[in-house]
């Protein structure tokens, strides 16, 4: 699975030709969780309420880049890294 960002112990990544609807892994310790790309929604999983405050912050400011990684892994491109949350 392809990492696409890592921040505060926090790691993003996306699966090649996953299934729908567009969405991506979050992993932190021992929790995982999918999240939908438009609409940020938790779709599967378990995150600690500060720890997915983070990544929906993270998230909004980079919706259009996990677009555009969700089109790339579908077509199985190599995927672009996205700048963390500092």
């Amino acid at each position: 699975m392809p990492e696409l960002s890592r921040f505060f112990g926090i790691i993003i990544a996306m699966y090649y030709d996953d299934h729908a609807p567009p969405h991506f892994h979050v992993r932190y310790g021992r929790h995982s969780a999918i999240m939908a790309i438009d609409t940020l929604a938790l779709i599967a999983g378990d995150m600690p309420p500060r720890a997915r405050g983070l990544v929906v912050e993270w998230a909004t400011m980079h919706q259009h880049e996990l677009r555009e990684a969700w089109r790339l892994a579908v077509s199985h491109a190599p995927l672009l890294p996205i700048a963390p949350l500092e």
